[in-house]
């Protein structure tokens, strides 16, 4: 009887599509690859002004969202549906802004269930502290791409995503 599997030193050949040099299966893989590999840098990059500022870029993107819904307030699951990357504990992430009093939770009286999240005069501060930051940032992550480069850049990550979205959302 064959094993189905090859013993540990065997030498496992595999063919890959469309891939001459055979540094990837698949042309889907190596595009995947190259977004990874540049998502690592540029975060690099921000990490280092978050850093500073005892502050993680989910923290800086709900920081963000609240500010832009002040001076109303967002249910909790309203905020967690507009972060840029998806956050499994976003009570966590609350938590830490409240602690730091850079956001308030309140329990709505009509349905005590829903918690709504708004920001401070201190977490409206700090993103008035990071601005400068932020755009110098922005501008060591891809400051040397021409703009008619860039927009293409969103056109096509947007495209690259649509399909995704819509099946997180469950419009698909």
């Amino acid at each position: 009887m064959v094993s189905p599997v090859p013993p540990m030193h065997a030498k496992v050949s595999v063919q890959r599509a469309n891939s001459p040099r055979g540094k990837c299966d698949s042309p889907e893989q190596e595009a995947y690859l190259h977004m990874w590999r540049t998502y690592d840098l540029l975060k690099a990059l921000e990490e280092q002004v978050f850093d500073r500022h005892d502050l993680s870029a989910q923290q800086y993107n709900a920081l963000r969202i609240l500010a832009d819904a002040a001076p109303d307030s967002l249910p909790t699951l309203a905020l967690a549906g507009r972060l840029v990357s998806r956050a499994p504990d976003i009570t966590r992430l609350l938590d830490r802004l409240e602690r730091r009093g850079l956001i308030r939770r309140d329990r709505r009286a009509d349905n005590r269930r829903v918690v709504a999240v708004s920001i401070t005069w201190a977490g409206t501060a700090l993103l008035d502290d990071l601005a400068d930051e932020i755009v110098a940032c922005g501008h060591r992550q891809l400051g040397h791409m021409k703009p008619s480069d860039l927009r293409l850049l969103v056109d096509l990550l947007r495209a690259a995503r649509a399909p995704h979205e819509r099946e997180r959302r469950g419009d698909a």
